[in-house]
């Protein structure tokens, strides 16, 4: 009898092992990776602002671009951008929207005019339903319109983000500033980033 309930517990304790590496696996297995995201076009196409572009060049400086929230919780991995001028030190910007702080500045060398060009960086981690502004300094932009030249209404769903607005404000290329200018009749571009879900 005292063998068989050590041969009982034994089993018992290989079967709880057994059954712990077997649901370790598992998870290993199920656990998912989300794809990368670039809202941009969404956006475009959703506030009707692909509808007609104009190169602007050497327009004075600005910190420009647009407010969003991401749906989801997530981090932004690379940043994208296209202007119509070369620029070795394009200063990109992830704002706290409420409290107007720099989360993170980024430089991005832009070599040729009007070609996209892309950037992996430390991934910049993004909580869900928290506003974010993400802005450029540059005195070159895209600039983006309706052809009827009519405003565009937000929110503006563009995948696991909702874009909440678009803004400006007189800069320097020194000097990083909030943008406080709001604007619905036109997004001064192109810049954007990959933002991929985390859970």
């Amino acid at each position: 009898m005292k063998t068989l309930k050590t041969i009982f517990t034994i089993f018992t304790i290989l079967s709880v092992a057994l059954l712990a590496i077997s649901c370790s696996n598992d998870d290993d297995k199920d656990a998912v990776k989300y794809n990368e995201e670039n809202p941009l076009d969404a956006y475009m196409a959703g506030s009707g602002f692909s509808q007609k572009a104009v190169d602007v060049k050497n327009s004075g400086i600005y910190e420009y671009g647009f407010s969003f929230k991401p749906t989801v919780t997530g981090k932004i991995n690379a940043l994208v951008v296209k202007i119509p001028d070369v620029n070795a030190a394009l200063r990109i910007t992830l704002w706290d929207a409420a409290t107007k702080t720099v989360i993170k500045s980024e430089t991005v060398n832009v070599a040729t005019a009007n070609v996209t060009v892309e950037k992996t960086i430390t991934s910049i981690a993004l909580t869900k339903d928290k506003e974010y502004f993400f802005t450029v300094n540059s005195d070159d932009w895209i600039n983006r319109t309706k052809t009827d030249g009519s405003a565009a209404t937000y929110p503006i769903v563009a995948g696991n983000i909702i874009i909440t607005g678009y803004a400006y404000i007189s800069s320097t290329a020194a000097e990083t500033i909030f943008p406080t200018n709001a604007r619905n009749t036109y997004y001064a571009g192109d810049i954007s980033f990959k933002f991929q879900r985390t859970e």
